[in-house]
């Protein structure tokens, strides 16, 4: 075989080795895949025992978001047992399917439950954050208007202490007391969003 055929057969490998790995996230295989989240992310206002916070809504979070929480999890990043044993079997390509479902299923409950936080205050904090989180289906960043209070206090908290890795978090919640986080908080659960409890 001429060394341009064996280039040639080379380079058609790789193409096809590109073509399976780059797979387009299939919404039909999220909804099954997801079958095993429904049941704590499917009843509005289930609770995570200790520390107490509400479940998360992820209906209605857009994709790139899903897919870097699904991945921290899996890869330990983001500590959180239930979670991190849900994830460790979880393929890239079944993290896609997820993510590619959950930023279509925006049905659902919208309901968020609050803490009670000063809204007003809220806002004036939250200035600095709406660059980002300004529910943007398209972004990286997570949406977090009419997420639970409690549940993104509990993730600031997380960023102020270590225990979530982002450099550009952790500087934006550095300087916040406890009252400025539960303000922010109430704020943007004050917000309508797009996000659901999943059905």
């Amino acid at each position: 075989m001429s060394k341009k055929a064996i280039t040639l057969a080379l380079g058609i490998m790789a193409l096809s080795a590109v073509q399976v790995t780059a797979q387009a996230a299939n919404v039909e295989a999220g909804k099954d895949a997801f079958e095993t989240c429904r049941g704590c992310h499917t009843s509005p206002g289930t609770s995570n025992v200790y520390p107490t916070y509400y479940v998360p809504k992820v209906g209605g979070q857009t994709e790139a978001y899903t897919v870097a929480a699904l991945t921290a999890y899996k890869e330990s990043k983001r500590a959180h047992r239930t979670m991190m044993a849900n994830t460790i079997d979880l393929s890239e390509q079944k993290i896609a399917d997820i993510a590619a479902y959950l930023a279509t299923a925006s049905y659902g409950s919208g309901k968020a439950i609050a803490n009670g936080g000063d809204i007003a205050k809220g806002k004036t904090l939250a200035a600095s954050c709406l660059g980002c989180h300004n529910d943007d289906a398209k972004s990286s960043n997570p949406r977090l208007a009419g997420q639970h209070a409690n549940y993104m206090e509990k993730a600031m908290q997380e960023y102020q202490s270590g225990a979530r890795k982002n450099a550009i978090m952790s500087s934006m919640v550095s300087g916040l007391s406890q009252d400025d986080i539960k303000d922010i908080a109430a704020y943007f659960t004050s917000l309508k969003g797009g996000l659901t409890t999943v059905k």
